[in-house]
């Protein structure tokens, strides 16, 4: 039998959502050992005044096998 966790974290790119997303998981890949998969569970963009897109915001629903 295998136990799972499910970790959440919040991450951000100027580039694209699917950028903040590689970013999240690498840096999270760093100290966490065994991910099995992520849900993108928000998504949010910062605009400057006249509307356009800043930076893209995620946040992410990690999870890892406990051994």
């Amino acid at each position: 039998m295998s136990v799972a966790k499910v970790i959440e974290l919040s991450t951000s790119s100027t580039t694209g959502i699917e950028d903040a997303v590689k970013s999240g998981l690498a840096k999270c890949a760093e100290s966490v050992k065994d991910i099995q998969g992520a849900w993108v569970n928000e998504i949010k963009v910062t605009t400057d005044a006249a509307g356009n897109i800043q930076e893209w915001r995620v946040n992410l629903k990690i999870s890892f096998v406990v051994k």
